[in-house]
């Protein structure tokens, strides 16, 4: 399987959130997993990538030219596809996953997981999304999402676009269960 994993490109963040991004890389590793994300080698990015690889798992890093020259792409990745932009980098992402999960990030993961929810819920994949949870990180913007239903901006059935998990293991464990047998 082909996980895509939205995430922080910061290294300055609470290391708790690091540590997850680690256990999540180690996990889809030790499940034969394959990561495809942003391409980074900083921040979650880089824990998530770097811990794939030592379990010795596959990474794919999808990177603009622009960002790769910033933030100092994953060089060792198995496979690190250098787009013209991001939009590009996005559709690479989206048409080589068979999940995706969003850790802890900024505006980018944000805009990253809004979009993915969008296309999913307009019908242009299927395919599962988790946020995972870590120490309450996404709460504002789940309530945010809460408000959105209750205020008539989304219909009910919509909320079934996501799935929340509160930590790496139990979202792994959660994507095992829902997508049986895909390697």
């Amino acid at each position: 399987m082909h996980v895509c994993v939205y995430c922080a490109s910061s290294d300055h963040v609470p290391a708790l959130y690091l540590e997850a991004a680690h256990t999540f890389g180690e996990g889809m590793a030790r499940r034969g997993w394959t990561l495809v994300y942003g391409g980074g080698s900083i921040g979650l990015m880089g824990a998530v990538a770097r811990s794939v690889h030592s379990a010795g798992g596959r990474v794919i890093g999808v990177i603009p030219q622009t960002l790769l020259e910033r933030e100092v792409g994953y060089q060792e990745a198995d496979e690190l596809i250098v787009t013209k932009t991001l939009r590009e980098r996005k559709q690479i992402m989206d048409d080589r996953a068979d999940a995706f999960v969003a850790l802890p990030g900024g505006f980018g993961t944000l805009e990253e997981l809004l979009e993915i929810m969008t296309l999913r819920m307009l019908g242009y994949h299927n395919k599962p999304i988790v946020i995972v949870n870590i120490g309450g990180y996404f709460d504002p913007l789940l309530t945010q999402f809460e408000y959105i239903f209750t205020q008539n901006f989304a219909h009910e059935r919509y909320r079934r676009l996501y799935a929340v998990k509160p930590d790496p293991e139990v979202a792994l464990t959660y994507l095992e269960r829902i997508m049986p047998g895909v390697q």
